[in-house]
């Protein structure tokens, strides 16, 4: 049987080992500045950030922890070669080592992306860069502004460019584009096309483009100058910027009203290509003829439709003429048949006789007389039976005859005012036949007919005699008995 060989080799668990790489690897270096080209950076959704940074001969895995990303100082960026600040650290599940990084800079020409970053960072922070200060650029401005210098090409691209496609009055304010005093220069010339007064001697100036070729960062510098952002950032005038290739951005194309990639293409964005605009302008003109001719032909339409519903005038009144004289025709027998109607409707009713009325009331008041002394004869019995009832006067009770005949005598004063009697003592006489039915047309009457003739004093009988004579026009109206 083997026995286990001894050995002064100490036994190491993985997590032991580890944790001694770690602190060895930790405790050497320390914080350490590492630079290299940031490639395969990657966010992940815990907001941490994975990266390598590489040189020509070796990579090194890094981390950007989520609570760091707020002090990092610049966010990194494939394919930019930039310094990194942090301190080396381990991951133990896959055996590696991690640059755990803290704070990142450029490397090179870092110095200055760093001054133009915190730049930016401020204005933007400032709101010089808000998307609400940006105007408008005209369709076709009348004087164009040009900051740039005299010389070279980009002042003949802008000038060919625009006779090309639209000539427009140039202005040229020349300036330095690079060097000391560059920045002060640009930002004069943006304030001095800005302050021109419209209507002076010099045009003021519709459209302003800032431009210059390409070349390196410290060429383009003067453009990043605070000085000149400020400056274009205020101009009331619409600005266009157009610095560098189209890969090159400065902080003026941020504060500008419109970027433009080159020289050239500032140009074409200053002024329309005049066969286009005169294409556009016949177009919109052929559209314009085609909606009027389609309002007009929807116009015509409807009127026609309109037509069609309207009625027949001419029909309509000659309906309405016949249907008059039909009515004024039909009008006179309706109202001879209307006056037909009423008079035998009067000719029903009974008016009774106010002798009948008068009769009447006085039945009643003897009635009332006749029970009243009744109770007095009663009342004067018990009286007479009672001696406490002898001091009581039949005052109320004659009070209250007198009333009752007061009533009585005018309401039989009335009656004789409405009884045709009294129009009877006025010479008038009531004329009946036989039957005692009362006579009220001449045509009722025949030849040799029994008549009485009663007067205010008497009744007289009569004979009628002869055919009643035929009364010429309008029958006069009878006076009324009542």
């Amino acid at each position: 049987m083997d026995t286990p060989t001894a050995t002064n080799i100490p036994d190491y668990s993985v997590s032991d080992l580890a944790g001694a790489i770690r602190r060895t690897l930790e405790g050497a270096f320390g914080r350490v500045r590492v630079r290299g080209e940031i490639t395969e950076m990657k966010r992940y959704p815990s907001g941490h950030t994975y990266l390598s940074l590489k040189d020509a001969d070796a990579k090194i895995e890094a981390v950007i922890w989520k609570t760091a990303l707020r002090n990092i100082g610049t966010m990194p960026e494939n394919g930019v070669e930039m310094i990194a600040t942090g301190r080396i650290s381990t991951y133990a599940d896959r055996s590696k080592y991690q640059l755990v990084i803290e704070r990142l800079e450029y490397a090179g020409e870092g110095a200055l992306l760093a001054k133009i970053e915190a730049l930016r960072k401020r204005l933007l922070d400032e709101g010089l860069f808000d998307e609400a200060r940006k105007k408008p650029i005209p369709r076709l401005p009348a004087v164009i502004g040009v900051v740039t210098s005299e010389k070279g090409a980009v002042i003949q691209d802008i000038r060919t460019t625009i006779a090309r496609r639209f000539p427009r009055r140039i202005l040229l304010w020349p300036v330095m584009v690079q060097g000391q005093g560059a920045a002060e220069q640009i930002a004069a010339a943006i304030r001095g096309f800005d302050a021109i007064q419209p209507g002076g001697r010099v045009p003021r100036p519709d459209l302003v483009i800032v431009a210059r070729g390409g070349g390196s960062l410290e060429d383009l510098m003067a453009f990043n100058e605070e000085i000149v952002v400020r400056a274009a950032a205020a101009c009331s005038i619409p600005l266009i910027s157009a610095v560098g290739h189209e890969t090159d951005t400065t902080l003026i194309d941020f504060a500008s009203d419109r970027r433009a990639p080159t020289p050239t293409a500032a140009a074409e964005l200053a002024v329309p290509a005049r066969a286009e605009l005169a294409a556009s302008i016949a177009q919109t003109g052929a559209r314009l003829a085609q909606a009027a001719a389609s309002l007009l032909n929807g116009a015509r339409l409807r009127l026609l439709r309109a037509e069609r519903g309207l009625p027949d005038v001419p029909a309509r009144l000659a309906q309405s003429r016949q249907r008059l004289d039909d009515v004024g025709e039909r009008l006179p027998r309706a109202l001879a048949a209307a006056l037909t109607a009423r008079r035998q409707a009067l000719a029903a009713l009974r008016v009774p006789h106010p002798r009948e009325g008068i009769l009447a009331r006085r039945a009643s008041v003897q009635a009332l007389s006749l029970r009243l002394a009744a109770a007095w004869g009663r009342g004067r019995d018990a009286r007479a039976a009672a001696p406490a009832f002898a001091r009581l006067s039949p005052a109320p009770v004659l009070a209250l005859l007198r009333q009752k005949r007061a009533v009585l005598e005018g309401l039989s004063a009335r009656l004789d005012s409405a009884s045709y009697q009294s129009v009877l003592a006025r010479g008038f006489a009531l004329v009946r036949d036989a039957d005692g039915h009362a006579v009220t047309a001449a045509a009722r009457v025949a030849p040799g007919a029994a008549l009485r003739l009663t007067f205010a004093d008497g009744d007289v009988r009569a004979t009628a005699e002869g055919a009643p004579a035929r009364r010429k026009g309008p029958a006069p109206e009878q006076g009324s008995l009542l």
